[in-house]
């Protein structure tokens, strides 16, 4: 599943660029805990911009930047708790904070994921290659700036109608950008481009992340453990985690439920989608609003067998949640509700699919009645920073957010988050799942009908993931040695 066989020649010519661009790559290990990494490489960072295309920044792919944008050294794992007078339920509510990785979305951590293997064991040749980037919006970000830093040739490809600020930043950092039709549940189309290049004779390689191994690695390795840090370091006595929400997407984040239930047994997987396009949940197709969470197919690294609950969000109530934490009139309405400052002013760190992972965790709590000794946790992918040009539109299209606006986003869209359009997943309704990624990946994507079956009838296929970890860090310092940096 994750291929670590060496090519001696691409490696000779990997190892060469990394030499000639003063590039060190750092372990799984490294970035699930920075106390791991050198000092003089702390050090070195101390001149460096969080978002700056350079090498050095390879060892900011982590959890646990200091949320500063230059100098920042490391710390515990960047989190925020949300208050029950902001949620509506009394079950404490964690939230893995994503700004504060280069990029400012935790995808290029996904993106090194699908990329390491192939550079430490020369299988990937980033002196011919060009590095193609599928995605929905943050991956191929994250694709282009890894591939950046090595000064290789990338593609990102993504949908036409994601948000301005994605293509204005792949602008100035991706060697070629690909607009393909539609917006966020238009994955085939991303496919079908990636299909054509394939073909064009162009030598390159696709990280496609939604079958990429090295994705579902990186996360089960370094979210996991990050969220297992801030429980192990939040929770009092008599906590329980009960669960981790997570829209799917790649289905590479939802990971790290596979890695929380290893150590928390009370822990529950739920998995959601936009109600718009309820892929999971009924079968079912669409269009929607929560960029970056690409749909209607099952992705391949998706273990669907050890996913407990499927729900719908409503498009309508991330993008009501967007205006309410942004707009002066949502602040204001927010602050007169007992929320503080230091609270309000950190509700930037929400994206669009932020806040459908908020609501994901609500409705988890209120479908299992939790209390306030349960505890849920969840991600912020990105931040506003990537959205500005939607509050814009919607301030166009509706006019200005006013203060009933704000009223109704809280009370209608967050306090009353229903537990309507969840499943609770029996054993034939986890198949029912399983068995949807047949029509993309046997029928189109050329997979075998051996190895779909395997992902179900043999539970070793899951578990022997995280195995590869130890054996991919050993080829990233032996890398490290023949690059002879130090």
């Amino acid at each position: 599943m994750i291929d670590l066989t060496l090519n001696e020649a691409g490696l000779e010519k990997a190892v060469a660029r990394a030499r000639e661009r003063n590039i060190k790559i750092p372990t799984l290990a490294q970035m699930a805990d920075p106390s791991l990494i050198p000092d003089d490489t702390k050090a070195a960072l101390k001149g460096v911009g969080l978002w700056d295309v350079d090498p050095r920044n390879l060892f900011r792919i982590s959890w646990h930047n200091e949320p500063v944008a230059k100098g920042g050294g490391f710390g515990g794992a960047n989190f925020i708790e949300l208050p029950p007078a902001l949620t509506g339920v009394p079950a404490r509510i964690f939230a893995l904070v994503g700004k504060w990785f280069p990029t400012g979305a935790h995808k290029v951590g996904a993106a090194f994921g699908c990329l390491a293997p192939r550079l430490v064991t020369g299988q990937f040749d980033p002196t011919s290659q060009k590095a193609v980037w599928p995605s929905t919006g943050n991956y191929c970000r994250g694709g282009a700036y890894d591939s950046a830093l090595l000064g290789c040739e990338s593609v990102a490809i993504l949908p036409e109608g994601m948000s301005r600020e994605r293509f204005t930043w792949l602008e100035d950092v991706a060697g070629e950008i690909i607009k393909t039709p539609g917006t966020e549940s238009n994955v085939k189309e991303i496919f079908d481009k990636c299909a054509e290049l394939r073909g064009s004779g162009e030598d390159l390689m696709i990280f496609n992340q939604f079958e990429e191994f090295g994705n579902y690695l990186w996360h089960h390795e370094v979210t996991g453990r990050a969220m297992a840090e801030v429980l192990e370091h939040e929770m009092r006595a008599g906590d329980t985690l009960r669960g981790v929400a997570l829209t799917t997407g790649s289905a590479g984040t939802i990971a790290s439920g596979d890695y929380l239930k290893k150590h928390f047994s009370n822990c529950r997987i739920a998995a959601s989608e936009a109600l718009q396009c309820p892929t999971l949940l009924d079968n079912g197709f669409g269009a929607h609003r929560i960029e970056g969470i690409g749909d209607k197919h099952v992705p391949w690294i998706h273990n669907v067998k050890n996913t407990d609950l499927v729900m719908g969000i409503d498009d309508e109530a991330a993008m009501a949640g967007i205006r309410l934490f942004n707009e002066p009139a949502g602040k204001r309405y927010l602050s007169e509700r007992g929320l503080s400052d230091a609270f309000i002013q950190r509700l930037a760190l929400f994206g669009i699919s932020g806040v459908a992972n908020m609501l994901s965790a609500i409705k988890l709590a209120k479908w299992y009645e939790l209390g306030e000794q349960d505890v849920v946790i969840t991600v912020l992918t990105d931040s506003i920073e990537m959205y500005g040009s939607r509050l814009e539109e919607l301030n166009q299209e509706r006019g200005e957010f006013s203060a009933t606006d704000a009223a109704i986003a809280h009370e209608r869209h967050i306090l009353g988050t229903g537990t309507d359009f969840v499943e609770e997943l029996t054993y034939p309704e986890r198949k029912r799942v399983h068995n949807l990624k047949y029509y993309t990946w046997v029928e189109q994507q050329g997979k075998s009908y051996e190895e779909i079956q395997r992902q179900w009838y043999d539970d070793s296929y899951w578990t022997s993931i995280p195995n590869h970890a130890a054996e991919l860090d050993a080829l990233i310092t032996e890398f490290n040695a023949r690059v002879g940096l130090g």
